[in-house]
């Protein structure tokens, strides 16, 4: 190997080692992001767990090992630091990308984060406030005639934030539709011409997160899923249009 191939080749290696030094350092970042606001959380924590067991009504959860107590509270606080932490986390880990972007790639970008933020925040809150209590409210009275219903306090919270974790998943739909758009998979026509085959996905995805066999919670479930889709086709006419503006300005 000539001496320019070998300057190219420890270029190349060092070129690698530092992009994976600062991807080491974002990772790390991000972290302590959450550790932080986990331990912050921790304050509030207790006043979120009277308000998670609210739906329970009278009945009280039981501790079935001496740590279950413990293990919720952090499991808790670990949730609301992943919620409050979530835009700088995601700051950390996209931030690795924008030195390779444009002006307008970087503020579609930050635009992005805060979009994502604000969705699965309201994810969270429609499970939180809306399916939780009538889910609990409903598997509560199945069977009370021949079950008490007693609950471990553990597998409860694991319940109740499973289904808000999936609600604030589900929630992305908008922003994910119209990522598909600005990348050119899908055009907001397609999307409005599929809205037949968007509602049966809808109803398969509400079944699935809805933790009752009742159609009405079902329902209740897929109303906002729909609102969410007629979103997403605006958001994806909005990514396509801008889409199409760059490839012209890119003479392609």
């Amino acid at each position: 190997m000539n001496t320019q191939g070998q300057e190219g080749l420890r270029q190349r290696r060092m070129a690698f080692w530092s992009h994976l030094e600062e991807l080491r350092k974002r990772l790390l970042r991000a972290v302590i992001g959450l550790v932080i606001a986990a331990a912050g959380a921790m304050v509030i924590t207790p006043e979120v767990l009277k308000l998670l067991l609210v739906p329970m009504g009278t009945i009280r959860p039981v501790a079935l090992h001496p740590t279950e107590t413990f293990v919720v509270y952090f499991r808790v606080s670990l949730l609301l630091g992943t919620v409050i932490a979530l835009p700088y986390i995601l700051y950390q880990l996209l931030a690795f990308i924008v030195p390779g972007l444009t002006r307008s790639e970087r503020s579609a970008l930050y635009q992005g984060i805060v979009g994502i933020s604000l969705f699965f925040t309201l994810g969270v809150l429609f499970a939180a406030l809306i399916l939780v209590p009538l889910a609990v409210g409903y598997l509560q009275g199945f069977m009370d005639e021949l079950v008490q219903p007693t609950y471990s306090v553990s597998e409860y919270i694991s319940f109740v934030t499973t289904l808000m974790l999936s609600s604030g998943l589900v929630f992305e739909t908008p922003l994910a539709l119209a990522l598909l758009a600005r990348l050119g998979f899908v055009t907001a026509r397609q999307l409005a011409k599929g809205r037949r085959w968007a509602l049966v996905a809808i109803a398969v995805i509400a079944a699935a997160i809805t933790p009752t066999p009742d159609a009405f919670n079902m329902l209740l479930t897929m109303a906002p899923l729909l609102v969410l889709y007629e979103v997403g086709i605006g958001m994806a006419w909005l990514a396509g249009r801008k889409r199409q503006k760059a490839l012209a300005m890119a003479g392609i």
